[in-house]
């Protein structure tokens, strides 16, 4: 058990056992082809435990947002392919979001789902803040476990909220504020220091009186993170920015536009698209005295190659400290792996959205719905 959550070895002898189980093959597909595998491999332990133990396994995922209708392009043909290479005793379904019964958790999906089945795991972190069909509802017929993803990502994050190694240190990036107050709200309570970057940044600093350009502005978060700034928490924002003048275009070097490197204060047509040099420095050697270090959301538009240093060198500060470093899923995921330190990291998350809420509210619907089960 895992904050009282059943694990695989709960469920006893397995073999000659059906089982399905809920994994999160939501991976990225580019013409067809997937071109990153990491959800894939991150739900094998689980499964071939599964299968070492004799059990006959039918997993089932979703992948995309096809809204209940079937969507060829979203189908999971290609993922169905990837995983007979990697497991081929293992049956998986078809999208399960071609049913609008999954994500309405109607009660004659959850039936199909379970029909013919002896027990569930649920290794879906990612989808576990879903009330969804495959996640709350088979666990309330069947005898049912976390898989070792799950599990892992539990111990992990209920860890930061419980006992973090000091200084704890989140850092938080993104385009706005609003999509991550709740979170900025409760690790305030928890950490010793929040850096902030990312376009949320620049709402903080317009709080702070800095002129901020054409730069994302949340006008109805400003007073929120005047608030936040004036709390006990230290709250660690740029202090220099790289912006993109009039005319510039996010990528598209081509349709002209200067960059530079500015100050806080950007002027009237400057757009802030990244932290700067200055600012970089400054958060890496706050990030070389943490003791435990959540990272989520990016310091700019790194997907944009002008505007990838900010966000790069905060990565590699994450690779270099000693803290105990945790990448909460989601774009800094991406990151991570595009400047190869994801490796480095002591815990990649599978889940952005879920990750995020574990740690706000200690649980989550899939979590509880195991707790609650046979």
């Amino acid at each position: 058990m895992i904050n009282g959550v059943p694990e695989l070895e709960d469920l006893g002898d397995v073999s000659g056992k059906s089982v399905l189980v809920r994994v999160d093959f939501n991976v990225p597909l580019t013409d067809g082809v997937i071109a990153d595998d990491f959800r894939i491999q991150s739900a094998l332990p689980t499964l071939k435990y599964l299968v070492d133990n004799g059990a006959k396994v039918t997993a089932c995922s979703h992948l995309g947002r096809p809204k209940g209708q079937t969507v060829p392009e979203l189908s999971m043909e290609p993922v169905r392919q990837r995983l007979q290479q990697l497991a081929p005793e293992v049956t998986l379904l078809e999208n399960l979001r071609f049913d609008p019964g999954e994500t309405a958790n109607d009660p004659t999906t959850v039936a199909r789902l379970v029909e013919g089945q002896d027990l569930y795991v649920n290794d879906a972190f990612g989808a576990s803040h879903r009330s969804h069909a495959s996640i709350v509802g088979p666990p309330a017929s069947l005898p049912s476990a976390a898989g070792r993803l799950l599990a892992s990502e539990v111990k992990v994050l209920l860890g930061l909220r419980q006992n973090p190694r000091r200084p704890f240190v989140a850092v938080m990036g993104g385009a706005k504020v609003s999509d991550k107050l709740a979170i900025i709200e409760t690790l305030t309570d928890m950490v010793d220091a929040i850096i902030v970057g990312g376009g949320m940044a620049f709402t903080f600093l317009k709080a702070k009186g800095h002129s901020i350009g054409s730069s994302l502005l949340e006008e109805d978060m400003v007073e929120t993170c005047a608030r936040l700034l004036d709390g006990p928490t230290t709250i660690h924002l740029p202090n220099d920015v790289t912006a993109l003048g009039p005319g510039g275009k996010l990528f598209d070097p081509d349709a002209g536009g200067e960059v530079r490197q500015m100050g806080a204060d950007l002027p009237d047509g400057w757009m802030g698209v990244d932290i700067g040099p200055g600012t970089a420095a400054e958060f890496g050697d706050v990030l070389a005295d943490a003791g435990t270090v959540l990272w989520n959301g990016p310091m700019g538009v790194f997907e944009d190659p002008r505007f990838e240093a900010g966000t790069r060198a905060v990565a590699q500060a994450m690779a270099e400290t000693r803290a105990y470093t945790v990448v909460g899923g989601g774009d800094s995921a991406a990151a991570a792996k595009q400047f190869g330190i994801d490796d480095e990291m002591d815990h990649v998350s599978t889940g952005g959205g879920a990750s995020l809420e574990l740690i706000e509210q200690g649980d989550l619907p899939g979590l509880a719905a195991l707790r609650s089960g046979e």
